[in-house]
C-alpha cells in the first residue's frame, strides 16, 4: 500500500475508535433486534437423501443400441440432474403422496397474507376454484419446488436431493419420495420405450423378409441366363494363372529385347565392319582367342625383326602367319556382330508375339470379370438383406423377451432421515450478522460524522487544509487555567502553553530576519478564539528578548486591558489618534515584564474610522522605529472591517483558530478576505487543542511533533 492509503486507512481508524462507544451500542442494539426476531421466526427443518446416478450401462439382452445407453458423460450426469428437479418429477411426487392433504401445501386454505387481506378489503378477492384432483396436484406443485433443492455433489456421481418444511417427519418423507419418484419414472419411460420398439421392430421385419425373398429370385434368374454355376471357382483362376503366366514371359522378353538394342545400335552405327570397339563383340569368347593369336604371331615378328631381315625365309613365314591371324579376327569379329544382330530379331519378334497373346488373355478375363461382378453384385444383395432381416429378428425377440427388465438410471444410497436440528433460522449466525452490521453501519457513520466535522483538529490539519504554516499549537485550558491565560507566559513558563508560545515567538523571530522593526497584526474568524490571550502571551514572549509593544486595536470589545488587569479609564490607542493624550499617558508597562502596552482607550462611536485615519498611520509610523516589535489585537474578520483596513500597515499577520470549533470554510473565507487586502500571512496559531484526546484520535503530538515525553523532560530540568 502507498503512504497516502495507509495515512487514510489511520485516519478511518481513528475516527472510529473515537466514537467507539456509539458504535457498539448500535451494534448491540442491532443484534438483540436480530435475537429478537431469528427467536420469533418459525424453525425449519431440512432432510437430506442421497441419490448415485449410475452410468449408462448397457441394458440386459444387449440392448443398449435401441434403449440409447452409453457411457458415463458429463452431459449424461447433468441430463439426469436436471430430470431430477423436473416438474413432472414433483407432480408424481404430490400425486404419490396426496400432499393437498397436508395443511402446510393445501391450495384451498384461506391466504393470510397482507395482500391477500388488502384485495380482499377492495373487493379484489380470486375467484372461487372448482377443485379436482388434477387441480389440486397443480396448484401443490410450485410451493413443492420452491422447497425443493437439488445439488450435485462435486467430482462424483452423487447427488443431493433436500427438503425444506416446519415439519420434520414431512420433509424426510418427501426427500425420499422425490427420489424414488424419478426412479420410477425412468423405468416407466424405458419400458414405454421398449414396447414401441417391439413393435416397430415386428413390422420393420415384414419389410426386410420381403425383400430378402424378392433379391434371392433376381440371383437366381441371373444364373439361369448367363448358364453360370459358380464363375468365381476354376474357370477365373485359370484365366488368371494364364494372365499372370504370359505377363511373366512378356516382361522377360522385354527386358531381353532391352539388353540386345544397345548391342545392336552400336553394331548398326559402325562402319566399315570395324566391331573392335563393341564390348559385346570384343568380349566373345572367339573373338577373344583370335585376338590371342594374332598377338602371338605379332610378337613372332618383332623377335625374328631384330636378328633377320624381310626378306628371309622364316621372317616371310612369320609375316604370312601374322596376315592369317588378322583375317580370321577380322572375320570372327563379322561373325560375332551378325549373330547379335539376329539375337535381337529373335528377340523383338517374341515380345511382339507375348504381346499379342496377353491382350487375348486379358479380353477373355475381362468378359469373364463383367459377369462375375453382375453376379456379386446380387449375392452381395442377398447376403445384405439377409443380414439385415436376421439382425431385426434377432432384436425383436429381444425386445420382446426384455423389455419388461430395465437398469435403474439410479439408486438411493442415504435415505433421507428425521432431523431434530432445524436448518433455519440460524440464530446464532442472525445475531453475529447483525452484530457485525451493526459495526459496519456505527464505523461508516463515524467516518462520515468525522468526514462532515470540516474543523480543525492539529497542525497537520491546519496545514492540509489552510495551506498555512502553522506557528504553534495551544492546548486547551479549563478552570482557573482558563481564566488567567492571558498572563500564563510569566505566571506559569513551564506550562504546555508557555512552550507553545515560545515555539511561535521562534517562527516569528526566523521570519522576515532582514526587517529590524515589525508590525504583526493578530485577528480570527470569530469572538472567543483566543485572539487576545495569544496576543498577550506572544507579546510577553517577545518582550523578554526584544522592545516590543501590544496595541488592543480591538476597540468595539477591548480585552487587553482587562485581562492585564489596567484601570478602566485607561488612556490609549484612541486618545492618541485623536489627538486626546499624549504618547507617554497612552503607553504603560506591565509589572513584571519589559512589555509595553497600549490600551484601546475611550472606545469611539466608530472605531473603523480611526483605524482608517492617516492619525492612524502617522501613529505607526512614528511607533515603529523605535521597537523591535509592534503586536496590535484586531477584530475577527467575519464581523467587523478592522482587521482589512489594519492589514496593509502591517508587516505580517498571524491568524488565531480555535481546534475543533471553527469551521474550516469559515477560516478559509476570513484567510481569503486578508489576502485580498494586502495582507501578508504569516502563519495560523492552532488554540484551545486537547492534546490526549487529538494524539489518542489523530495522531497529533505536543507542539507539532516533540510529544509528552520530551516535554515533560524538558519541564523538570527547568524546574531543576
Amino acid at each position: 500500500m502507498s503512504e497516502e492509503s495507509k495515512l487514510a486507512l489511520l485516519d478511518h481508524w481513528r475516527s472510529i475508535k473515537k466514537r467507539k462507544w456509539p458504535v457498539l451500542g448500535l451494534a448491540t442494539a442491532l443484534a438483540a433486534l436480530g435475537a429478537a426476531v431469528a427467536f420469533s421466526m418459525t424453525p425449519v427443518y431440512r432432510s437430506t437423501a442421497t441419490v448415485l446416478i449410475e452410468p449408462g450401462k448397457p441394458k440386459f439382452l444387449s440392448m443398449e443400441d435401441m434403449l440409447g445407453g452409453a457411457m458415463q458423460t458429463k452431459e449424461h450426469y447433468q441430463t439426469q440432474v436436471e430430470i431430477l428437479k423436473s416438474r413432472e418429477v414433483a407432480l408424481r411426487t404430490v400425486n404419490s403422496m396426496k400432499l393437498w392433504t397436508n395443511p402446510e401445501f393445501d391450495p384451498r386454505k384461506a391466504d393470510a397474507s397482507v395482500t391477500a387481506k388488502i384485495k380482499s378489503m377492495v373487493g379484489l378477492s380470486a375467484a372461487q376454484t372448482d377443485w379436482t384432483e388434477e387441480t389440486l396436484a397443480d396448484s401443490t406443485v410450485k410451493p413443492l419446488m420452491s422447497n425443493l433443492s437439488i445439488e450435485p455433489v462435486r467430482l462424483s456421481q452423487l447427488v443431493k436431493v433436500s427438503f425444506d418444511s416446519p415439519d420434520a417427519k414431512l420433509a424426510a418423507r418427501v426427500a425420499n419420495d422425490i427420489s424414488a419418484n424419478y426412479i420410477e419414472s425412468d423405468r416407466d419411460a424405458k419400458f414405454k420405450l421398449a414396447q414401441g420398439l417391439n413393435g416397430w421392430l415386428e413390422k420393420r421385419a415384414t419389410t426386410l423378409r420381403e425383400n430378402l425373398l424378392e433379391s434371392e429370385k433376381a440371383l437366381q434368374a441371373y444364373r439361369e441366363e448367363k448358364g453360370l454355376i459358380n464363375l468365381s471357382g476354376s474357370a477365373q483362376g485359370l484365366a488368371g494363372m494364364q494372365i499372370g503366366e504370359v505377363s511373366q514371359r512378356l516382361a522377360e522378353a522385354r527386358a531381353r529385347r532391352m539388353q540386345l538394342e544397345g548391342t545392336y545400335n552400336m553394331v548398326a552405327n559402325t562402319s566399315n565392319s570395324d566391331y573392335s570397339n563393341v564390348p559385346s563383340v570384343a568380349n566373345n569368347p572367339t573373338v577373344q582367342e583370335a585376338l590371342r593369336q594374332e598377338a602371338a604371331a605379332q610378337k613372332l615378328v618383332a623377335e625374328l625383326s631384330e636378328n633377320l631381315g624381310p626378306n628371309h625365309i622364316k621372317m616371310q613365314e612369320a609375316q604370312s602367319s601374322l596376315a592369317s591371324a588378322q583375317r580370321y579376327l577380322a572375320q570372327q569379329r563379322r561373325s560375332v556382330a551378325r549373330s547379335m544382330v539376329q539375337e535381337y530379331n529373335l528377340a523383338r519378334q517374341a515380345e511382339k508375339s507375348l504381346e499379342t497373346a496377353l491382350t487375348s488373355a486379358t479380353g477373355g478375363v475381362q468378359d469373364v470379370n463383367r459377369k462375375e461382378f453382375q453376379l456379386q453384385v446380387l449375392e452381395r444383395e442377398v447376403s445384405s438383406n439377409k443380414q439385415l432381416y436376421d439382425l431385426f429378428m434377432s432384436r425383436a425377440k429381444e425386445m420382446d423377451a426384455g423389455s419388461d427388465l430395465q437398469a435403474a438410471v439410479a439408486r438411493i444410497v442415504d435415505p433421507a432421515v428425521v432431523t431434530t436440528i432445524p436448518v433455519r433460522p440460524n440464530k446464532g449466525q442472525i445475531i453475529l450478522v447483525a452484530f457485525v452490521l451493526g459495526l459496519m453501519i456505527g464505523a461508516m457513520g463515524a467516518v462520515l460524522l468525522e468526514r462532515m466535522d470540516n474543523t480543525i483538529k492539529g497542525s497537520e490539519s491546519a496545514e492540509l487544509k489552510l495551506q498555512q504554516p502553522v506557528l504553534a499549537v495551544l492546548p486547551a485550558l479549563s478552570g482557573e487555567a482558563l481564566e488567567n491565560v492571558a498572563t500564563m507566559f510569566i505566571r506559569e513558563p513551564n506550562s504546555h502553553h508557555a512552550e507553545a508560545i515560545r515555539t511561535a515567538r521562534t517562527g516569528i523571530q526566523l521570519s522576515d530576519v532582514d526587517q529590524r522593526h515589525r508590525l504583526i497584526m493578530v485577528t480570527s474568524s470569530v469572538p472567543s478564539e483566543g485572539k487576545t490571550s495569544t496576543s498577550i502571551n506572544l507579546a510577553l514572549a517577545l518582550a523578554q528578548t526584544k522592545r516590543t509593544l501590544l496595541i488592543d486595536a480591538d476597540m468595539r470589545r477591548p480585552q487587553v486591558g482587562v485581562r492585564l488587569g489596567m484601570a478602566a479609564n485607561a488612556k490609549g490607542l484612541s486618545n492618541l489618534v485623536t489627538g486626546s493624550s499624549t504618547l507617554k499617558d497612552c503607553v504603560h508597562q506591565i509589572e513584571g515584564s519589559s512589555l509595553l502596552v497600549m490600551p484601546s482607550g475611550d472606545v469611539p462611536p466608530n472605531p473603523l474610522d480611526l483605524l482608517v485615519s492617516q492619525r492612524f498611520k502617522d501613529v505607526l509610523r512614528h511607533l515603529q522605529p523605535q521597537l523591535d516589535f509592534i503586536i496590535i489585537d484586531t477584530p475577527p474578520v467575519e464581523l467587523v472591517s478592522d482587521a482589512m483596513a489594519v492589514a496593509p500597515m502591517a508587516t505580517s499577520t498571524i491568524y488565531v483558530v480555535r481546534a475543533t470549533e471553527t469551521p474550516v470554510p469559515v477560516i478559509r473565507k476570513g484567510l481569503n478576505r486578508l489576502q485580498r487586502s494586502g495582507a501578508n500571512i504569516m502563519g495560523v496559531i492552532v488554540n484551545g487543542l486537547d492534546f490526549d484526546e487529538a494524539q489518542r484520535y489523530y495522531g497529533e503530538s505536543v507542539n507539532g511533533g516533540y510529544g509528552n515525553t520530551y516535554y515533560h523532560g524538558y519541564s523538570q530540568q527547568s524546574k531543576a
